[in-house]
């Protein structure tokens, strides 16, 4: 099993296969709009500035902490677009933890556990990188400035 097997919706609701991003490193990114780690956005689209070709950040709203993700799919689009511009998907709101967890992200736990052996995401933007062959490579806890990754994300391209 690999990160790319999974499917995620859109925005608009329609399903997505995360296989076409086979073959680029990603990084994969529980967001939210009032966060006090939402400036990570704009750390975010750097990377995804800085390695346009066979790199992608995906992001995945979510508002199961502190309910800092209230909009919905569009408004969360429009505030992403408006305040900082991302070129990168920004995806339909998920679960992250609890029975309802998305596939996806049982599957990252799974394959990265946390601090002291955790497997429950703690907060709004804790990073996966996920290499080429879509295993997933680290795990990034949500006080981890984008920038901090960038060396990560250049060995995983080479």
């Amino acid at each position: 099993m690999r990160a790319t097997d999974f499917s995620v919706k859109d925005a608009l609701g329609h399903d997505i296969a995360l296989s076409q991003y086979a073959g680029k490193v990603l990084l994969m990114v529980n967001v939210a709009s009032h966060c006090g780690f939402t400036g990570q956005y704009a750390g975010l689209e750097e990377l995804q500035k800085k390695f346009p070709k066979d790199f992608s950040v995906l992001a995945f709203p979510c508002n199961q902490f502190g309910n800092q993700e209230p909009e919905d799919n569009q408004e969360i689009q429009k505030f992403c677009q408006m305040k900082f511009h991302v070129s990168f998907p920004v995806f339909a709101k998920i679960d992250v933890n609890g029975k309802d967890r998305h596939p996806l992200y049982s599957f990252l736990v799974e394959q990265k556990k946390g601090f002291l052996g955790t497997e429950g995401i703690k907060w709004n933007f804790t990073k996966f990188l996920i290499a080429k062959d879509g295993s997933v490579l680290e795990r990034f806890s949500p006080q981890t400035e984008p920038v901090a990754i960038q060396s990560r994300i250049q060995e995983a391209l080479k």
